[in-house]
């Protein structure tokens, strides 16, 4: 497994390592010991999420105020563009985001800590999302900045406009957000 820093402090990028052959391949999505021993990051993850969504939709930007999420997220089937914003407001990055492409092809992985908002939009006809987190889901916390809020000015590798759900219609702007010191 390979560790890659960003340019946001703690967010990082996680490349496994992969054994293949004309058979097909094999690799080790997670270890608790050696992720911990690699990114220093020793939190429990407590729940695992499977999402399936078509080209063109847009999940994001979504973190929870209390009960603050860390994620660790892949994907095993097709590829999206996925982005983590920065919302620690005493952090030198605060509103600064960052984003890459994951596919069943790269076998990357994302590890997004607790403070950060998150999203991705499907690239490919279809993408199945995997994710662990590190506290439970807590839809009375769940909060959602805007994915298109010009002061963040996230890139989307998007061709006409994203199918977005009521919720995420509804996210804030960055500026009206409620955000983590």
């Amino acid at each position: 497994m390979k560790v890659i820093p960003t340019p946001i402090e703690g967010l990082l990028v996680i490349e496994p390592t992969v054994f293949g052959d004309d058979r097909g391949f094999f690799y080790e999505s997670f270890n608790a010991q050696r992720f911990a021993d690699l990114t220093g990051v020793r939190l429990p993850f407590v729940q695992d999420n499977h999402s399936r969504s078509a080209r063109g939709v847009l999940r994001g930007m979504h973190y929870q105020v209390r009960q603050a999420q860390g994620k660790l997220v892949r994907v095993t089937s097709g590829s999206v563009f996925d982005v983590a914003i920065d919302l620690r407001k005493s952090s030198a990055t605060f509103g600064k985001w960052y984003g890459l492409e994951l596919s069943a092809e790269n076998k990357r992985q994302l590890w997004i800590p607790p403070g950060f908002g998150h999203g991705f939009a499907v690239t490919s006809e279809f993408a199945e999302f995997l994710y662990k987190t590190t506290d439970y889901y807590a839809p009375e916390h769940e909060r959602s900045i805007l994915w298109n809020d010009p002061a963040v000015g996230i890139e989307w590798p998007l061709d006409g406009a994203p199918l977005l759900s009521a919720k995420d219609q509804k996210g804030v702007l960055l500026a009206d957000a409620e955000v983590f010191e």
